[in-house]
């Protein structure tokens, strides 16, 4: 069986996001139209499914290096702030970006809170694990000498 780890990152995000897009309990907020994805960030995204994009990322690397937290997920996405003559100093993605996304995904069954964190549940594992073995499928089919992807 196919996993998210057998998958390069971008083919995978691109294709779970198009998938998440289906889910009706994953929906932009109203305010994600002009929310800056952190403080390090000087605009909102240009992409019009940015929310999607980043609700896809997320549940990826819930995923991988779950159980995880907010706060290690906002380190996952943060970035250096531009302090003009000043060195510049990282800052953390937006917290409630992520918690919104992750409190989707809690709502969608496919993660659970736990004490240790964030952890994939067994909807959200065969969901990801499916949209994977599509991916191989269709890479084989496409190109057989990236079969190995």
């Amino acid at each position: 069986m196919t996993t998210v780890y057998d998958i390069p990152a971008d083919m995978f995000i691109r294709q779970a996001a198009e998938e998440l897009k289906q889910n009706p309990q994953i929906q932009p907020p109203d305010w994600a139209g002009f929310a800056k994805t952190g403080v390090h960030k000087e605009m909102p995204p240009e992409n019009e499914d940015w929310w999607y994009v980043r609700t896809a990322s997320v549940f990826r690397r819930v995923y991988i290096d779950g159980p995880v937290g907010t706060q290690r997920i906002r380190s996952i996405y943060g970035g250096k702030r531009n302090r003009g003559p000043a060195p510049s100093q990282f800052r953390r993605g937006s917290g409630s970006v992520i918690r919104k996304i992750l409190q989707q995904l809690e709502a969608a069954g496919y993660v659970a809170h736990a004490a240790e964190g964030r952890m994939v549940t067994a909807a959200g594992r065969s969901f990801l694990d499916n949209i994977a073995n599509g991916l191989k499928a269709r890479t084989a089919e496409v190109a057989p000498g990236l079969a190995k992807y």
